[in-house]
């Protein structure tokens, strides 16, 4: 099985690329595709939906995977510690508003969906469990918004019922649903969204992003060697 990694930010996959024999097979309009080891590739496709979708549907293309692990931090609406990982059991895009023609919130058109669902959730838990690695399941809102407390936040998380919030994982879902490429997501908590900004531990990139690398590759060998 032929596994490829989603990152949005050279900075997330740097600690990957230096414990690993991985090397740069090729930059395809500014996404970076990096063969970690046989059966795992891994792409930088950029910040945001337009930049997750273009690097999604260039690697589909180019190297044909069985599977995409969408890596990377979020924002947590509930109280869970720095670091915490998150398997994604779904996503949906709350920044997609056609309620004037009639739509529900977050409706895709084309897809005609809400919700955009992970492949064998199930299946990728037992890994997890596998693996020994304790996480947590939850839906993820996706959106071209950098969140912070503020009106918007209280809204996506009224309105959708969220655990996570940032910026690429529903659009890569897309892709992949077009595609007929199975999909998950791994997420690690960089963001409290439920404590004030001036509170302890309200953000940590590093910390979330060293927890969560942690684990992606392991996972990603447990997959491929299915």
């Amino acid at each position: 099985m032929k596994i490829g990694l989603a990152y949005a930010l050279g900075g997330e996959i740097e600690s990957i690329l230096k414990s690993t024999a991985a090397r740069l097979v090729e930059t395809v309009c500014g996404a970076a595709i990096y063969e970690i080891e046989p059966g795992i590739l891994a792409y930088v496709g950029g910040v945001g939906k337009v930049n997750a979708a273009m690097g999604a549907q260039l690697f589909i293309d180019r190297y044909h995977p069985d599977w995409i692990v969408n890596a990377g931090v979020a924002g947590c609406f509930q109280d869970l510690p720095i670091g915490t990982l998150v398997l994604a059991d779904c996503f949906v895009q709350h920044d997609v508003d056609t309620t004037a023609a009639g739509d529900p919130i977050g409706f895709v058109s084309t897809v005609d969906r809400v919700d955009f669902p992970t492949s064998e959730p199930e299946r990728m838990a037992a890994l997890l469990e596998g693996l020994g690695v304790p996480f947590r399941t939850g839906r993820v809102a996706t959106g071209e918004v950098f969140m912070a407390k503020g009106p918007r936040t209280d809204w996506v998380a009224k309105t959708f019922s969220p655990l996570l919030c940032e910026m690429e994982g529903g659009a890569v879902a897309q892709v992949c649903l077009r595609n007929g490429v199975k999909f998950t997501a791994l997420k690690s908590v960089s963001d409290r969204l439920c404590q004030e900004n001036n509170a302890e531990e309200y953000f940590n990139y590093s910390e979330a992003m060293e927890k969560l690398n942690a684990v992606v590759l392991p996972f990603a060998r447990a997959l491929r060697d299915q």
